[in-house]
Parts: C-alpha cells; sequence; structure tokens
C-alpha cells in the first residue's frame, strides 16, 4: 500500500427515503422513551440518522486515494441487477456481544449475495485489496457467508452490550438503485460519510 493519503472506504447501497425513516421510527419506538438521549444522561445506544442508514456490500478500510478511480471503473464493470429486497427480523450484532442493532434484509433470489461476490472479486482484482484483511473470508480459502442487513443503532463507547426482545420490523421492500463508494470520516459522536462514485444497478 502506498505511504500517501489514504481514505477510509466502503461500498454501499442506500435504501430509499421512506425505507430509512420508517425504520428509524421503528427504532425509537422499540427501544422506548429516552432512546434518544436529550434531556439526561447519554443512552447506551445510539440511534442513526436516516441519513446513515445503509447496505454495506464490502468495508475496503484505509485505502491510498489513488485507488478511488480505479474502484469506482470496478464497480461500473460488475453491475449487475437485484430484485426486491425486503426487511427482516431485528439482529443484535454480534450475537454474543452485541454492539450494534440491525435489521436483516431478504434476499430471495441470491441476487444481492452474487453482486457481493461479484463487487469484492472486481475491486481486489482492480487494486490489490485483500479481502481476508478485512474479515470478507474465513482462513483456508472458505468463503464467509454475506449477511446482508441495515445498522439502525450503536452501542456507546464504554456501555455494557445488552440484547433484549424487540417488537416485529415494519413490512417494507426496496429494489436497490446505486452501488455506492462512500468515504467515512469517523468523529466523536459518530461517522460521517462522504459519497466518491457510484454504479447504477440495472432495473429489473
Amino acid at each position: 500500500m502506498s505511504r500517501g493519503a489514504t481514505a477510509r472506504l466502503f461500498i454501499a447501497i442506500d435504501s430509499p427515503v421512506r425505507v430509512r425513516e420508517s425504520l428509524c421510527a421503528w427504532t425509537r419506538s422499540a427501544l422506548g422513551p429516552g432512546s434518544e438521549g436529550g434531556g439526561g444522561a447519554k443512552r447506551p445506544l445510539r440511534l442513526l440518522a436516516p441519513e446513515l442508514l445503509h447496505l454495506t456490500i464490502c468495508f475496503l478500510g484505509s485505502r491510498p486515494v489513488e485507488e478511488i478511480q480505479a474502484i469506482v471503473e470496478a464497480l461500473e464493470a460488475c453491475a449487475t441487477p437485484v430484485g426486491e429486497l425486503s426487511v427482516g427480523a431485528p439482529l443484535w450484532l454480534p450475537p454474543r456481544r452485541p454492539h450494534a442493532l440491525a435489521v436483516e434484509l431478504h434476499d430471495p433470489l441470491g441476487e444481492l449475495a452474487q453482486l457481493h461476490d461479484e463487487v469484492r472479486d472486481a475491486i481486489a482484482n482492480a487494486t490489490g485489496w485483500d479481502p481476508e484483511r478485512m474479515g470478507t473470508r474465513p482462513p483456508r480459502g472458505r468463503r464467509r457467508r454475506f449477511r446482508p442487513h441495515i445498522t439502525l443503532a450503536r452501542m456507546r463507547e464504554g456501555a455494557a452490550p445488552r440484547a433484549r426482545e424487540l417488537p416485529p420490523t415494519p413490512q417494507l421492500a426496496f429494489v436497490p438503485e446505486q452501488l455506492i463508494l462512500y468515504r467515512s470520516w469517523l468523529a466523536p459522536e459518530g461517522a460521517e460519510y462522504e459519497a466518491l462514485g457510484h454504479a447504477t444497478l440495472v432495473p429489473v
């Protein structure tokens, strides 16, 4: 990797605004009064704003900024149609010592999983990025199962992880429209994201 300027990058799909706003409303209701931390001590969970909700396809980590154009071109070359995805059950991740609340996404035809594999391989070939270092693949060449989800809230630093029973999620569905290359800027109260490029997914 170059010793020059780097950027923290990831590939994601954004759901429509209506889906993100509905998920945020469900999260506030599910976690109960005061979950946003107003007027008192900070709550263990930090709710994410609608504009921060996304479906991560690949987390690339810190990469040289000169790779950005090659990554965008790789996305354009492998963008393939993905059918309708639906919101599933809430998830505490990771299950044993959770630090985030998410909802799973159902990919009934496996098209999203196939897109994930194609994006991962295209970026690795274009840049030399090693998915194994990011935990995308387990040791000895066996591929880890892709588990699509949207993160809704994160544990604050120092908070004790505690999963709890949650009500059913709303019935929501959408068809992915774009692959987006994001840059993540870390801040004390959470990350901020900057879109650097995108590839349009052909409508089904």
